[in-house]
């Protein structure tokens, strides 16, 4: 698709290709015509079977871009497409950086390169210095896939953050979900979820600095309880193996909730848990009165039993009032249509347009029994460890999905407009619950599966 020394926007001549993370997906280290200095062109190609999300992404790491001005972040310097270029089956799109001579610390490892504790601490303390910059920021920016590929080691030792190409630049709000980016073995499970804040980065710090002491990728490592087990593999014996520990603990609330207090604990040597993401304050709620979905709980210590009824009419008008005019002139037109084909039945044969409104009438059955007759049932049982959801439609339940307790996480919502979908993300998946419930409703289902939970 592009050769060596090929001309690009009329400016950027490029020479040898970097990188390729994926189909339609390339870095290109180049020169800069117009400057005569090397910069890097990384070029996204929009083909049909791309997903949306990664054209948002690699927007979205332009716009970021553009507006961060720190010493160890490659500098913004173009965005541009290709859609006119000659030769090009695709449209294309190019984002444009500094370029930065060294190695990544992937590549290093790759070449058995083994780094020092003093070396480490080096490299621990100059990318908390980026991530700093970074998180205080407004709104805060989260890189989301800090890792060994992604940190470059300069000539004189310094360390560039690159590969901004997972990032969130807005902080986590309660009730809403973000791309699901990251690397296993780096990424906390709450990314996974959708739900990054600050501390997810300092866990993929965490994680990278592992795999630095190590020489073994962090998905490669037994890990103890939701933690990298990693202290049998090293002899290094200091406060800073405790405050690694610190940064990659599976809990927000044992992780440093910033990267300054990380700072802090790493130049002074003192490891304090109360240095950890404080416990977020919830309003209780409480169940919400004249609601149109009746969701009932019943609860003890051993068990949580959940039934929530179909969607009903709330789903139909989802969109706009205009479905829910079209859906019930159907229902009308669905009606006569069969009381006229009983006349005609009665006068002459017409047993094949029967058979068809007959078919049509059984289809919009299927369709009500999904609007209104369907159940959802969430059963947790404390005793057996025991997560399970179930569908319900008249007397036939189907769909069972069971799981552990101990293997999901934190529910959150989902927002559609005026509806909401709570979701209990686990190991295996993520269950969803109720299609359009509403504010307080989804609010107080989810304070109840918390209380219960005691998360």
């Amino acid at each position: 698709m592009f050769n060596r020394d090929q001309c690009l926007k009329e400016q950027y001549q490029i020479h040898q290709r970097l990188g390729r993370t994926a189909a339609g997906r390339q870095t290109w280290l180049a020169t800069d015509l117009q400057s005569n200095e090397q910069v890097t062109v990384k070029l996204l190609a929009f083909s049909p079977e791309m997903q949306w999300d990664e054209l948002k992404l690699f927007e979205r790491e332009a716009q970021v871009l553009q507006a961060l001005h720190h010493p160890r972040i490659p500098r913004y310097r173009d965005y541009f497409s290709l859609d006119k270029e000659a030769g090009l089956q695709l449209p294309w799109f190019g984002l444009v950086q500094d370029y930065i001579p060294g190695a990544s610390l992937q590549e290093l490892l790759d070449k058995n390169k083994r780094f020092s504790e003093e070396q480490i601490r080096a490299i621990a303390s100059q990318v908390l210095d980026i991530l700093i910059y970074l998180h205080e920021l407004s709104p805060p920016v989260l890189h989301r896939d800090i890792k060994p590929s992604n940190l470059i080691l300069g000539k004189y030792q310094q360390v560039y953050l690159v590969d901004f190409g997972a990032v969130q630049a807005q902080a986590a709000v309660t009730g809403v979900t973000f791309t699901v980016v990251g690397t296993s073995g780096y990424a906390p499970l709450e990314q996974f979820w959708g739900r990054a804040v600050a501390a997810s980065d300092l866990y993929a710090l965490g994680a990278t600095l592992i795999h630095l002491l190590t020489g073994t990728a962090p998905a490669d490592l037994p890990q103890k309880e939701g933690r990298i087990y990693f202290r049998d593999r090293i002899s290094i014996n200091s406060h800073f193996i405790p405050w690694i520990e610190q940064m990659t603990e599976i809990g927000l609330e044992k992780r440093f909730s910033t990267a300054k207090q990380a700072m802090k604990s790493l130049i002074s040597g003192h490891v304090n848990l109360s240095t950890a993401a404080p416990n977020p304050t919830r309003i209780k709620t409480y169940k919400p009165s004249g609601s149109l979905i009746k969701i009932n709980i019943n609860k003890s210590m051993k068990q949580l039993v959940i039934t929530i009824p179909a969607p009903g009419l709330r789903k139909i008008i989802q969109y706009s009032w205009l479905g829910a005019i079209i859906f019930g002139y159907f229902t009308l037109a669905l009606f006569f249509a069969l009381i006229n084909q009983v006349i005609l039945l009665i006068d002459k044969p017409a047993l094949m347009g029967l058979l068809i409104v007959l078919a049509l009438l059984t289809a919009f059955v299927a369709l009500l029994a999904n609007f209104f007759g369907q159940k959802t049932h969430v059963l947790l049982d404390r005793h057996r460890n025991l997560f399970q959801l179930e569908r319900q439609t008249g007397f036939f339940k189907y769909g069972r999905q069971q799981q552990s307790i101990t293997n999901i996480g934190n529910p959150f919502l989902v927002n559609r407009g005026s509806i909401y979908e709570v979701r209990i993300p686990s190991t295996r998946g993520t269950y969803k619950l109720g299609g359009a419930l509403g504010e307080q409703e989804s609010t107080w289902l989810i304070q109840e599966l918390l209380d219960w939970l005691k998360l």
